[in-house]
């Protein structure tokens, strides 16, 4: 099993196009690219926090699963790579975020325009 764990915030975050006056939008938007995106990942985890928890409800959409972050994204983001990494399948993190980074070894961590290039 093969598990991509987005920082939603962060891949928001990378592209100057106005999301911050609508953050809820601009998850969903991610939410619904990550739907149709042609990726060889079994799953994809999308950690939502803040404001851009209003944008996509909490669950599994087909192969996407969206976790509402109950503090801040980076604690959710890890324990997320931690559970798929217990299944002993590959964890690829997508963040720009360095100390985020360090603490999601050994996963392998990608850029967000790694992603938005495959979007």
């Amino acid at each position: 099993m093969t598990t991509l764990v987005v920082d939603g915030a962060n891949v928001v975050g990378s592209v100057p196009d106005g999301w911050w006056k609508d953050r809820a939008g601009a998850a969903r938007r991610l939410h619904e690219r990550l739907l149709v995106a042609d990726t060889p990942y079994d799953e994809i985890v999308l950690v939502l926090e803040g404001q851009a928890k209003g944008g996509v409800r909490a669950g599994r959409d087909a192969h996407v699963l969206t976790v509402h972050a109950a503090r801040d994204g980076d604690a959710a983001i890890i324990e997320q790579a931690r559970r798929a990494g217990e299944s002993g399948g590959q964890v690829v993190v997508v963040t720009a975020d360095r100390a985020l980074a360090a603490n999601v070894a050994p996963a392998q961590v990608l850029s967000p325009s790694w992603l938005l290039d495959r979007l």
